[in-house]
């Protein structure tokens, strides 16, 4: 590849073949310079639903918009170049039929250029996903904690702790594995429960509070860097806390601001000379009384 050659994206066919092999390393953007940051250290970014949450300050991801996914997925394919780009279907958007979701997809991956699709769901949601697939849309899938079930399982709890809710997950995962995902997200779900899906299935895992045994993580970016706004979940590890330096560098900007330290003339388009104002009459009476 030559010096300008643009770089080919990672497909989600690669994806898939890093089963069991180096961790798939994945996290959310939702904009062209987030996107443009991760793009080198990832292998997918996740236009997720959370972007509600993150960006807007809804309360869950339910308020969330086919076309505010598509506009910040055009905006994530912009600022990326090399990593696969997925995006959440938002509540609403595919579980009225497989007919209705294939619509939805087939605007979403015309409009913005992304590499596929993430579906929330399990045994139920199964024959949409073997809809999609089978139409050549790449779909990844969502198991265990499933945010836009917020209102049925009555907030954010774990998964999976009680043998019956851990065997309907385990069906779950396949169901969608066997229905062609090319990935499967395990949320906020017990470890062990996480480590042995991510044994018995063909297609990887990527883990967000699940186990490290997962073939992947995935984490909200704004989380790990401290610019959530809000207490993370437990399973967040912070990388960064930006949060205060964000505040301390607008703070120093309404300082300088407020004394008229900023802008000084450095910092001023074409400053002209003292003669130069003279000339134009633009020299106030007090600047012409001082000189």
């Amino acid at each position: 590849m030559t010096e300008n050659a643009k770089p080919r994206r990672i497909t989600p066919r690669q994806i898939t073949a890093l089963k069991g092999g180096t961790p798939i390393v994945c996290l959310t953007a939702y904009s062209a310079p987030m996107a443009r940051a991760l793009d080198r250290h990832v292998d997918l970014l996740l236009v997720g639903d959370s972007l509600g949450m993150v960006l807007y300050g809804m309360e869950t991801t339910l308020g969330v918009s086919l076309d505010m996914m598509i506009n910040h997925t055009q905006a994530v394919m912009r600022g990326s170049k090399r990593a696969c780009v997925i995006v959440d279907l938002p509540f609403g958007s595919f579980q009225e039929s497989p007919e209705v979701a294939f619509r939805n997809v087939a605007r979403v991956m015309a409009e913005t250029g992304c590499s596929g699709v993430k579906i929330e769901g399990g045994v139920e949601m199964a024959p949409t996903v073997a809809f999609l697939v089978e139409r050549g849309v790449p779909v990844q899938g969502h198991v265990g904690l499933k945010p836009q079930s917020v209102k049925a399982m009555g907030g954010f709890p774990v998964q999976g702790k009680e043998a019956d809710a851990a065997k309907a997950i385990i069906a779950d995962a396949e169901a969608i594995a066997a229905a062609g995902a090319f990935t499967l997200v395990i949320e906020n779900t017990v470890e062990p429960l996480a480590r042995a899906i991510t044994a018995r299935l063909a297609i990887p895992t990527i883990g967000i509070g699940a186990s490290p045994a997962c073939d992947g993580q995935i984490l909200v970016t704004e989380d790990i860097l401290g610019l959530s706004g809000s207490t993370p979940p437990r399973f967040v590890k912070r990388y960064a806390e930006l949060g205060p330096i964000l505040e301390a560098a607008v703070r120093a900007y309404a300082d300088e601001v407020k004394t008229r330290r900023f802008p000084d003339r450095e910092h001023c388009v074409g400053a002209p000379d003292a003669e130069w104002l003279r000339r134009t009459n633009l020299v106030s009476p007090r600047d012409r009384s001082a000189g």
